[in-house]
């Protein structure tokens, strides 16, 4: 597997309280995470109805963390330029809900963004080895996505050890993240399974020491 320093903790402000995202924002300044999980869904390729680009843009002031944003939408091509400019540092869409996946992958990274792509639970790895080479971040789903405070599914961590020996055989350095039921009680098999971007939502807003919560989940204490 790769090398690397420490575990990542980004938040997903999913589970936020949008009333009040600038409280949300400061939580997660002063927790010390890593990154900010940003979900955006179209209410077609998933269940569920987020925001777009103006939160994105609301949000980069007020925040020196990178902006991870997940889009959980169809066509994610039409919108790589709209939440590039509003500051996203990552942009990650779903093999699923392309064709031309190295097309979108080359204009996230022609954009200023770096690229990222997902896989839900019922894809295997297989359908992204082609294109792992121009990926900075590979996303696994370990909840089917759509809504927050699911329970991990554990075979999708077989995922996530298959993508890191994949980028050990063929020296690539992508990001490999898990969203989805990533809490206390999963965390530390979550990290073993090769997971360097830990990604949680309901567990830290609903956590009364977010700070600790952070360190907990990273592995850190």
């Amino acid at each position: 597997m790769k090398n690397f320093e420490r575990h990542l903790y980004a938040p997903s402000i999913l589970s936020a309280d949008f009333s009040c995202i600038d409280k949300a924002i400061d939580r997660i300044n002063a927790s010390g995470a890593d990154w900010i999980h940003l979900d955006v869904m179209d209410g077609r390729f998933v269940p569920n109805i987020t925001f777009g680009p103006k939160l994105v843009k609301d949000i980069r002031p007020h925040t020196r963390l990178p902006l991870d944003v997940h889009l959980m939408i169809e066509q994610p091509e039409s919108y790589i330029q709209d939440f590039a400019e509003a500051g996203a540092d990552y942009l990650t869409f779903h093999i699923e809900a392309t064709v031309h996946a190295h097309r979108v992958l080359e204009s996230i990274r022609s954009a200023g963004v770096k690229p990222g792509i997902s896989i839900v639970p019922s894809t295997p790895v297989s359908h992204i080895i082609e294109i792992l080479p121009y990926v900075d971040l590979v996303l696994v789903m370990t909840v089917n996505p759509g809504f927050g405070g699911q329970k991990l599914i554990p075979n999708c961590l077989l995922k996530v050890t298959e993508l890191q020996k994949e980028a050990e055989l063929r020296d690539l350095s992508y990001i490999v993240a898990v969203d989805g039921g990533v809490n206390r009680e999963t965390a530390k098999t979550v990290r073993e399974a090769g997971t360097e971007l830990l990604i949680s939502g309901s567990a830290f807003f609903e956590s009364g020491d977010p700070a600790e919560e952070v360190r907990f989940v990273r592995g850190d204490i």
